[in-house]
C-alpha cells in the first residue's frame, strides 16, 4: 500500500520524502498522496461540475471521524492511521477547488497557498513551517501551471515571500528539501523543481543536513 501510494507522488516529492525520519515519514506521505489525489481531480482535463462533485467527496469524508470512512480506499486507509484529526485537510480541498474557476485571481492565490500550509501543519507546528510550506506551495503551484500569465502571476506572489532559509524540526526534513527546491527553482527561473545535478545536490544537502 506504501509503495502505491509514494508512486502516486511527482518525483521532487518522491526524492524529498525519502528523506523523512520514520517517526513523520507516514504522515508525510498521507498528506502528499492527498494533495496528488486532489491535485489529480483538479487537472483531470474534464467537466468543472464533475471534478467539483470529486472534491466534495473528499471534503465530506475529512469532516467524518476517521472510523466512519469506507473501506477499500487505500488513500483513506493510510489517513486513518497517521493523520487521527483530518479536519484541518478541508482547507486543501478547498484551496484545489480554487483553481476550477475561470481566472486565478490574487484571492483564489492566497487560499490555494493557505490550504496547503494548515495542511503541512498536521505534521509539524510553528511559524517556520507555515512560511515554509506557503512559499513552496505558490512556487510549485507556478510551475505546473499551463497558462502563461497565470504562471507569472503566481510568480508574482511567490517572489514578493521573504524566502529566508528555512529552519524545520528533523520531522520535517521532507518540507525543508521540497522549499529549498523551490527556492532555488524560483531564483533560477528554472520551468521545473528538480532540473539537473544542482538540484540533486540541494536536496541531498537539505535531506541529510536540513539546511
Amino acid at each position: 500500500m506504501t509503495d502505491e501510494l509514494i508512486e502516486t507522488l511527482p518525483l521532487a516529492q518522491r526524492l524529498a520524502l525519502s528523506y523523512a525520519p520514520r517517526e513523520s515519514r507516514s504522515a508525510t506521505l498521507s498528506l502528499l498522496a492527498l494533495d496528488a489525489r486532489l491535485a489529480g481531480i483538479v487537472r483531470g482535463g474534464g467537466e468543472a461540475v464533475i471534478a467539483q462533485m470529486k472534491l466534495a467527496w473528499w471534503r465530506e469524508r475529512l469532516v467524518q471521524r476517521p472510523r466512519d470512512w469506507p473501506e477499500g480506499e487505500p488513500l483513506l486507509a493510510a489517513m486513518r492511521d497517521s493523520l487521527p484529526e483530518p479536519l484541518g485537510l478541508v482547507s486543501l480541498v478547498d484551496g484545489w477547488e480554487q483553481l476550477l474557476a475561470d481566472s486565478l485571481d490574487e484571492a483564489a492565490i492566497n487560499e490555494f497557498a493557505t490550504g496547503r500550509t494548515v495542511a503541512w501543519q498536521l505534521v509539524g507546528r510553528g511559524p517556520a513551517v507555515v512560511q515554509a510550506a506557503r512559499e513552496w506551495a505558490l512556487v510549485d503551484l507556478a510551475l505546473n501551471l499551463g497558462q502563461q500569465a497565470e504562471r507569472e502571476a503566481v510568480l508574482a506572489v511567490a517572489s514578493a515571500e521573504p524566502w529566508e532559509r528555512a529552519s524545520l524540526p528533523r520531522d520535517m526534513r521532507t518540507l525543508a528539501v521540497l522549499h529549498g527546491l523551490a527556492r532555488r527553482a524560483l531564483r533560477k527561473g528554472s520551468d521545473e523543481l528538480l532540473d539537473g545535478p544542482g538540484a540533486m545536490a540541494t536536496a541531498f544537502r537539505l535531506g541529510i543536513a536540513g539546511r
